[in-house]
């Protein structure tokens, strides 16, 4: 095995790290790993609420408010001054590269056309951690409501990230009439369908998802059987994808 702190390798029967003298016993090692559990559902849940918070106040990643200011990097302060590296210094300049040499001439090579205008809005941030623990922990404790929710945004930023691609993934009135009305046999299909778009699109970023609807299908069929585990194991290769196509429609436009 190998110690957690200093990563080198050590008998299996070591209580204690020979180089650095921390504690490896198999108890501190479950108790550390729980620790890191427990951190990383409480991320999850942080950025779970962040979410739900966002929808309500309406302060998405790249929403101007009344104040003119732009989250996530793009906020004018009323005095022509935008974050992220792109300022307006009040004589047409703007950092990053976007400058203006005084004759109107960019040079990155857009021209001033006689305005002061910041560079192009480059869209939404898109969600990138959810997590299976904060989906069943907060669809739990709101009694299945933000099981929805998440359903919904999930297919909004799928269908952002994956535009152009001729599909279209429904939306959250289709999911949950459609549902009822096959007595949740839609849901399955909803699955399998989100699943084979998200393995379809990795290519276009650069992507090798493995995992395709089908995969997604069968643990929602057969890993029933298995403790009832089956639907949770498909929701995490969902989530998993979903975060990987979200991440990098993020890095390609310039949003992280």
């Amino acid at each position: 095995m190998f110690c957690e702190k200093c990563g080198k390798e050590i008998p299996d029967s070591t209580k204690f790290c020979p180089y650095c003298g921390a504690p490896v016993s198999k108890a501190q090692d479950f108790v550390n790993k729980a620790g890191e559990a427990f951190n990383a559902a409480e991320q999850e849940l942080g950025s779970a609420f962040d979410e739900v918070k966002q929808s309500f106040t309406g302060n998405s990643a790249n929403q101007q408010n009344a104040g003119g200011q732009y989250n996530g990097g793009y906020q004018n302060n009323g005095a022509g001054q935008y974050n992220a590296g792109y300022q307006n210094n009040g004589a047409g300049q703007y950092n990053a590269g976007y400058q203006n040499n005084g004759a109107g001439q960019y040079n990155t090579g857009y021209q001033n056309n006689g305005g002061q205008t910041p560079p192009p809005y480059r869209g939404e941030k898109l969600k990138d951690d959810r997590g299976l623990a904060s989906y069943i922990i907060l669809s739990i404790i709101t009694c299945g409501i933000y099981g929805y929710y998440f359903i919904y945004k999930m297919a909004h930023d799928v269908n952002v990230a994956c535009d152009g691609d001729g599909e279209n993934t429904s939306g959250l009135v289709a999911f949950i009439l459609l549902s009822m009305i096959t007595c949740g046999i839609y849901a399955w299909y909803w699955y399998y369908k989100l699943g084979n778009r998200l393995a379809n699109n990795a290519g276009r970023y650069g992507l090798c998802i493995q995992e395709n609807g089908t995969t997604v299908l069968m643990w929602c069929i057969f890993g029933t059987l298995i403790c009832g585990i089956g639907p949770f194991i498909a929701m995490h290769i969902l989530i998993k994808n979903s975060n990987m196509i979200c991440n990098a429609y993020n890095r390609t436009h310039g949003l992280m």
